[in-house]
């Protein structure tokens, strides 16, 4: 059964330049964007990428 749970995870965002850079702490993914917001809803979109290609965990 392939059951579909939360994954709670934590980003930091940081000011380089005029650039935001937002990074999730229990992974390695980055991302960035003009405004903090777009920062977040980059490295959310990342981290969906990144997750695809992550295989699910065994009898989990």
């Amino acid at each position: 059964m392939n059951e579909t749970r939360p994954l709670r995870l934590t980003a930091a965002v940081t000011k380089d330049g005029k650039w935001y850079v937002a990074r999730c702490l229990e992974v390695e993914v980055a991302s960035q964007g003009e405004t903090v917001e777009q920062a977040l809803d980059n490295l959310r979109e990342a981290l969906e990428l990144y997750f695809e290609d992550v295989p699910a965990c065994a009898g989990s």
